[in-house]
């Protein structure tokens, strides 16, 4: 026969299985939580023996655990919100780059005013011979600049905007390709071009985006330097 005890615990979304401690009876979760132990507390004070009830002592240490409880989860809670807003970039941060000229991953850049680009090259190695080859829009080879020796890290390199046979190349867009061996053996490498950043795009589900000249929106970690 069903006790008063198992009722109570049923009413209260509680399931007991033999002589064993009350579980939840939740599908979606097998961990106690604060209304789980809310709930085991509020059927322990209903079910206790007249007889004999719950011992001062024992309920002062369950409200404390309950309380250390609700206390740890907000604290959780609220130190993801201060890591969120930390970690991520508002709107206005990301305004604060607009009219800026940011040195960014990319093989697509527009000449400064006084003519020619600037940019850099980062290797993931050291390298022995690195090579510099300005494009214009349809692939024809500009000017070749040879940046030689380079430890791993970034070269910077500097372009007047004269093509190898001394006339000027325009205002572009030209193509930037860079290209790393060590010892004949090819080394990663990844332009990096200077370009002004005109807007910002908001992402609603994410951090904002930065609109740049040449190579469209990109990510505010992928900036290297500002001008």
């Amino acid at each position: 026969m069903t006790s008063t005890f198992d009722t109570t615990l049923a009413n209260l979304g509680i399931k007991r299985t033999g002589t064993t401690t009350p579980t939840v009876s939740t599908a979606s979760s097998q961990t106690l939580g604060q209304a789980d132990f809310l709930k085991l507390m509020t059927a322990q004070l209903q079910n206790q023996d007249p007889f004999n009830p719950v011992d001062n002592t024992q309920m002062v240490a369950q409200m404390a655990q309950f309380s250390s409880l609700s206390g740890i989860t907000e604290m959780a809670s609220t130190l993801k919100t201060i890591a969120a807003k930390l970690t991520g970039t508002s709107t206005s941060d990301a305004m604060a780059y607009v009219g800026k000229t940011v040195l960014t991953e990319g093989g697509t850049a527009f000449a400064r005013t006084t003519g020619g680009i600037a940019g850099a090259v980062e290797l993931d190695d050291d390298a022995t011979d690195v090579t510099v080859t300005i494009q214009d829009a349809s692939g024809a080879t500009l000017r070749t600049m040879n940046l030689g020796q380079a430890a791993k890290g970034t070269t910077e390199f500097d372009w007047d905007g004269a093509t190898d046979s001394g006339q000027a190349a325009g205002n572009g867009p030209f193509k930037v390709i860079a290209t790393a061996t060590n010892g004949g053996k090819a080394v990663t490498t990844r332009p990096l071009v200077w370009a002004p950043v005109t807007s910002v795009t908001d992402i609603a589900s994410g951090s904002p985006k930065l609109n740049v000249a040449g190579l469209g929106a990109i990510d505010i970690s992928a900036v290297r330097q500002v001008g």
